[in-house]
Parts: C-alpha cells; structure tokens; sequence
C-alpha cells in the first residue's frame, strides 16, 4: 500500500485532486484576505481573550506568546498570513514544491488551530499531512516532476549528503 501511494500514478492523481481542493480553499482565502484590507489584529485580541475563564479554548502559553510577540507584531503577521495562504495554494495548485507547501498549511492551520479557531482547519490539517507522506509521489502531476528531473539531471540537491 505504501509503495502504490508513493510511486504510482494512480495515486499521483488522487492527490492532485487533493492538492487542488486544499491549493483552491488557501488560495482564496488569502485572495480574499489581501483584496478585503486584512488586519491579524482584532484576531489575535479575540484569540488572547479566549484563554481566560472557566471555558478557555486557548492554551495560557499560546496566549502569552500571541500577547508577547504576535501582538505587538501584528502587522508583520497579517502580511505572513495573506501571502502566506496565497502561496501555499498557488505552489499546491501548481504542484511546485508541493511537499513544502503542505508543511507551511500545517503550519498555518495548527497555529490558527492553537488560537481557538477549529473551522475546516482540522480537515486541512489531515489533507495536508496526506500529501507529505505521499511524498515526491504528491507533485508527480506538475511543476515538481520537472524540477525534479532538473535537479537529477544536473546532480543538484537542496540538502547536502555527508563525505
């Protein structure tokens, strides 16, 4: 079974099917989040405010690291949060550096996640990680299949090998 997921083609197209549904959901919303005017502000506050109480949703170490750092830098994050989701669902529709993609959502999703916010976050999350255990199996139908015949061809690698 793990053999046909990662190399046969038959999976490939499974999981562009899968790359092109969660690339379509985080392309949209950071479509939406740029031309909308987005500010992670008013967000974090909401996210900070859920940690206290009986019924807090947010962990307490979540939220101080919201308060500390996320807070005071919420422009910055706002700007990561639009052209990241931009990003992760173009490179997932395309299928350019698809596992790396996939690893930033995860990123993404667990941190909005941690803030209390459930959505369709679990079910990208899930989606996600299929599309990393796949594998080179998961960019086999587009622009990874042919960076990776480049890198091959001309013995390049992202990550050196010890002598």
């Amino acid at each position: 079974m793990k053999r046909w997921f990662t190399e046969h083609i038959s999976a490939a197209i499974i999981l562009l099917g899968i790359r092109i549904y969660l690339g379509y959901t985080w392309l949209t919303a950071g479509l939406g989040k740029i031309t909308g005017g987005f500010d992670a502000g008013g967000y974090l506050q909401g996210a900070i405010g859920n940690a206290q109480g009986e019924d807090a949703v947010v962990q307490g170490w979540w939220a101080a690291f919201l308060e500390a750092v996320a807070l005071p830098n919420s422009g910055l994050f706002s700007f990561l949060v639009m052209w990241g989701e931009l990003l992760v669902g173009a490179a997932l529709i395309i299928g350019l550096l698809t596992r790396t993609a996939a690893f930033f959502g995860i990123v993404m999703n667990m941190a909005f996640l941690l803030s209390g916010t459930i959505s369709t976050n679990p079910e990208m999350v899930i989606l996600g990680a299929v599309i990393l255990a796949a594998g080179l199996n998961a960019g086999r139908i587009g622009v990874d299949r042919y960076s990776a015949d480049y890198f091959k061809k001309n013995n390049l690698s992202l990550i050196k090998k010890a002598a």
